[in-house]
């Protein structure tokens, strides 16, 4: 039986991860060697949380972000395809960052072969209350900066366009879940 960690505010709290610099946006695509070094100064960064539970997209660049941490404190990466970023088309866009731009706007806006912010919201909210759900005391989630920045953005209506242009290859934000309303709030300091 599990019994739920006591707290005055029964807050749930996740740090959202942006992986660190890729090769390029391709599913396999890995790291390159800034983003490897970058992966080292985060784990040193993330060895002050008390993470119990890690989870990444299935994109290789989130799973090599987070490997030399896992190494470090003996846990599991687990992967979640809801996690995996956003699929703006399926033939390449012109004006992708205006794409971009407008979809913090208008969530149903989606190109050709595309997924609108809605789809990727639906499928990242579903799969973050699943690990809320399992009652860990901090998970950890690798995902992209898309996917990141819509999350974000549907937790605080501030965080939009410029919010996604300003995340660092990695980032971090904590997101507490509280009876009072989710917030969020970056952490990571480069």
């Amino acid at each position: 039986m599990r019994v739920k960690p006591e707290s005055a505010s029964n807050s749930r709290d996740l740090l959202l991860v942006r992986h660190c610099q890729a090769i390029s946006q391709s599913p396999d695509a890995g790291l390159t060697e800034v983003g490897i070094e970058q992966a080292e100064r985060l784990a040193d960064f993330l060895c002050d949380y008390p993470v119990d539970f890690i989870v990444t997209s299935r994109y290789a660049r989130a799973r090599q972000t987070i490997e030399p941490y896992s190494r470090r404190v003996g846990l599991t990466i687990h992967q979640d395809r809801r996690l995996n970023e956003r699929i703006l088309s399926a033939e390449p866009i012109a004006d992708w960052r205006g794409f971009v731009r407008r979809s913090f706007d208008d969530l149903n806006l989606h190109a050709p072969g595309g997924e609108s912010g809605s789809q990727v919201l639906c499928r990242a909210h579903a799969a973050l209350e699943d690990i809320f759900e399992r009652e860990h005391r901090l998970p950890l989630v690798v995902t992209h900066g898309n996917v990141m920045a819509l999350l974000l953005h549907s937790r605080d209506a501030r965080f939009g366009y410029e919010g996604w242009k300003a995340l660092s290859n990695p980032d971090v934000y904590m997101l507490s879940n509280s009876p009072d309303g989710s917030r969020l709030r970056r952490v990571w300091r480069p």
